[in-house]
């Protein structure tokens, strides 16, 4: 069962794995086998760190059948491994694969996807991080004897690729390590199969590590996921959310994750499921294995539960409530501007089934995603097991409870990609006569027949920004008329929910002022809102705002925080008009004058553009901004030349009158 090579013991099994897994490779057009190594390939022996590899193992052309290259798909098989060959061990391993032929993967056993929605998942853009599961940690050979169980991780990937021809051998870009501290070389390729041995940075300072598992991390947002009880088959956990983030905000959040391993939600406390189905129980693993269940009252069959928080009214009641920061309509606040609504806490009962029946089988769920009505979005890491968490002993003494175990999920909040925003902002000045509009499909597009979505958005008469997008159509086009620039085909509306005016009000000599407007095209309302603007070269200069209350912020850089006054920050949905049936709908609206002062600012040029936001976020979403800055009007000139026409009637005057007395 042993086979010996430089001194290190290797089982067979490891052998038997690297030689079928070059085997495998023979389809229709890959390496000779002749060229294939009957044993594990000499670079391991070499590699002090942790050895990645990828070996393409076939293909098959998926139906349809079709005669252009780019468009047939091929199913294929590959395996990815990860073996640690260095002295450190490798906690909550992360691998990178470059994939780049429109792949599709339908299955990635012995790991998860990052940010994944559950499979099929489409990866071939920008590739895609796997995470360990079940097997997240990496151990030594020192301190294993050599056990490549507990060394190694292959992950079988399955699944479909584009636009590669019969005679190519479809490889990834790179694969490579991306946990913190690793240094990777560039892939070695020979056919189907590359590898890289990656090691750590010497420059990287190392965390010095005290406690049994991972670290804890700090992230915008993060979920604990803590096991309070545990039996053999069914545990009782608790679910922490934790708003980090200064601008961080979630409203009416739905959290969704998938179980891996056919579980099911029993019951909970300070949250509920969206949909409660025992048919899938019934039908299900689950239902086959207890046979006596009644799955009438379970929570959830789910494998992708949405799990959403309780209204207020039920915070004090003895079945469902009653735990601490539950029951707050999903909103999740900044800490900047409520400590104790940064927070959420949720209780489920998990019922597992075989062959996790025991109290030491827990199996956190994966692929965590929360989303909210207007929000940030949040990419978020897979479970990492962290130390357990510690609680107050709840009769009061001065003791502490340890969970039974704990995982830390870690999320960070993403910029908004082209045409995918949520709100988005205007730009209007008083030396322009025409409004720079929400940029075209900033918050997306749908129906795109009678509309460019590609086209640059036409310029607005200031009165047009208090109406909806579908009654702006005739201003639009008599301001174009004006200006020549009718175009064959409109360009289509933002399609944002909330969009933010900023207009550059006045300017003096001592100073400026600019005016914000907020507009909610929503019918619903947003209570507690607030928005927050960066300013680069304008920052300096910021005196104060009127009818808001803001603060400067020490922790996000020149960046304003703004909200509504107390009993004023509630920024109402829109409403119909005086006369429903002529009058077009009325947005909700907020406005507040915002005073800038030259002397902290004196290197400031408003008229180029210098008084606009670098950044404009509301409710925590970054808001999509103009791709154009108001341009001056032949109407508004600079002062003296304003004045030139005045001085030269005036000498006019005077000669004229000269000339009679003379």
């Amino acid at each position: 069962m042993w086979a010996r090579q430089s001194g290190m013991r290797i089982p067979w099994i490891a052998l038997v794995l690297f030689s079928c897994s070059f085997h495998i490779c023979i389809a229709q057009d890959y390496v000779d086998s002749s060229k294939t190594p009957e044993t594990p390939p000499p670079e391991i022996e070499r590699c002090n760190g942790i050895f990645a590899s990828y070996v393409f193992q076939g293909r098959e052309k998926e139906y349809p059948f079709v005669k252009n290259v780019s468009a047939q798909a091929w199913s294929f098989k590959a395996i990815a491994t990860v073996l640690n060959t260095g002295s450190q061990e490798l906690k909550s391993w992360k691998l990178f694969i470059g994939f780049h032929h429109r792949e599709l993967l339908v299955s990635a056993e012995g790991a998860v996807v990052v940010d994944g929605d559950g499979f099929p998942i489409r990866v071939g853009n920008n590739g895609t991080v796997l995470a360990g599961y079940p097997q997240a940690d990496l151990e030594t050979a020192i301190d294993t004897a050599a056990d490549f169980t507990q060394m190694q991780v292959q992950i079988n990937l399955k699944g479909s690729q584009f636009g590669v021809s019969a005679k190519q051998t479809p490889m990834p870009k790179t694969i490579k390590i991306v946990n913190d501290g690793y240094k990777c070389p560039a892939i070695t390729r020979k056919g189907g199969y590359m590898h890289t041995c990656c090691k750590k940075d010497p420059k990287h300072k190392e965390k010095i590590i005290k406690t049994k598992f991972y670290p804890r991390q700090y992230g915008d947002l993060h979920f604990t996921y803590d096991v309070l009880q545990a039996f053999e088959n069914k545990y009782v956990a608790q679910v922490t959310i934790d708003n980090n983030h200064p601008l961080g905000r979630l409203d009416q959040w739905n959290l969704t994750w998938e179980w891996m391993r056919n579980e099911f939600i029993n019951n909970m406390r300070g949250a509920y499921t969206h949909k409660k189905d025992p048919s899938e129980c019934i039908y299900g693993p689950q239902g086959q294995y207890y046979r006596d269940f009644d799955f009438s009252t379970v929570m959830s069959c789910q494998k992708k539960p949405i799990i959403a928080d309780l209204p207020p009214e039920k915070e004090m009641d003895d079945k469902i409530g009653r735990l601490p920061y539950c029951c707050k309509n999903g909103i999740l606040l900044p800490k900047t501007m409520n400590e104790t609504k940064s927070k959420a806490i949720f209780q489920l009962e998990v019922f597992k089934l075989p062959p996790d029946m025991n109290r030491t089988a827990l199996n956190p769920p994966q692929n965590w995603k929360i989303v909210g009505r207007l929000n940030p979005t949040y990419k978020c890491g897979p479970p990492v097991r962290v130390d357990p968490t510690e609680f107050p002993d709840p009769s009061g003494i001065d003791a502490t409870i340890s969970a039974i175990a704990s995982w830390q999920v870690t999320c960070n909040m993403t910029s908004p990609k082209p045409q995918q925003a949520k709100c988005c902002v205007s730009y209007s000045a008083y030396y322009a006569d025409g409004v720079v509009p929400c940029n075209t499909c900033a918050c997306g597009c749908e129906n795109q027949e009678r509309c460019d979505k590609n086209a640059s958005p036409l310029l607005l008469p200031s009165d047009a920004l208090l109406v909806p997008f579908a009654n702006r159509s005739q201003k639009a086009l008599a301001f174009a008329r004006l200006k020549h620039t009718i175009p064959k085909k409109l360009p289509c509306p933002d399609n944002c929910g909330v969009s933010i005016n900023w207009h550059i009000d006045s300017e003096y000599k001592s100073g400026w002022t600019a005016r914000m407007t907020l507009f909610n095209w929503d019918e619903l309302a947003f209570p507690d809102w607030f928005t927050a603007i960066q300013l680069k070269k304008a920052y300096g200069g910021y005196s104060k705002v009127h009818s808001f209350n803001a603060t400067k912020m020490s922790n996000v850089k020149n960046t304003i925080f703004m909200q509504g006054l107390p009993g004023l920050n509630y920024l109402v949905g829109e409403v119909n008009g005086t006369h429903p049936e002529t009058d077009p709908r009325i947005p909700g609206k907020q406005q507040t004058v915002i005073s800038f002062t030259k002397k902290g600012a004196p290197d400031i040029d408003v008229l180029r553009g210098d008084g606009f936001p670098s950044k404009v976020f509301f409710n925590g979403e970054e808001c999509a901004l103009p791709k154009q800055l108001p341009k001056r009007s032949g109407a508004h000139r600079p002062a003296a030349v304003r004045r030139l026409p005045q001085l030269l009637l005036s000498l006019l005057t005077v000669l004229l009158l000269m000339v009679g007395l003379c």
